[in-house]
């Protein structure tokens, strides 16, 4: 849950400076933007610290090498949390993006039905996790 309060937080954050006069902020689209990446950059961190003993053991057991899976995916992440604010880039990050949440999902579901925990906190149930993963896609198909 805490990226999506991340993801709400910084979105309300950067809305509220575009009404403040920070004339970069003043439409809905950057501001989604810097709270994607922000998101992004949260999320990647869990990839190197204490939480990635969680992350890897929710990788499906028939993927191998999933503490390389759990690396690869925090430096896509961290990638496109950089090309989502590169507006030459930044469709092809979202739409990379949504593949990687797509991909990423069945480590999610395994969490959910095993009642795994990240840092000591028990994932979200099966349902809300998927409702959150839609709002994860749409945020980031609509960042791009």
């Amino acid at each position: 849950m805490l990226p999506f309060y991340a993801l709400v937080a910084v979105f309300l954050l950067f809305k509220i400076l575009g009404l403040a006069g920070l004339s970069y902020f003043e439409g809905w689209h950057t501001s989604l933007q810097a709270a994607v990446a922000a998101m992004l950059l949260l999320t990647a961190s869990a990839h190197w610290g204490t939480r990635r003993r969680d992350l890897i053991r929710m990788v499906p057991p028939f993927f191998p090498r999933p503490d390389r899976i759990v690396t690869a995916t925090g430096l896509l992440e961290l990638a496109g949390a950089v090309g989502i604010m590169i507006p030459a880039v930044s469709k092809a990050a979202s739409i990379g993006l949504a593949m990687l949440l797509v991909a990423m999902f069945p480590a999610n579901v395994r969490a959910a039905k095993e009642k795994l925990t990240i840092g000591g906190r028990p994932v979200p149930k099966l349902f809300p996790r998927t409702v959150l993963q839609f709002v994860f896609l749409a945020a980031v198909l609509l960042a791009g």
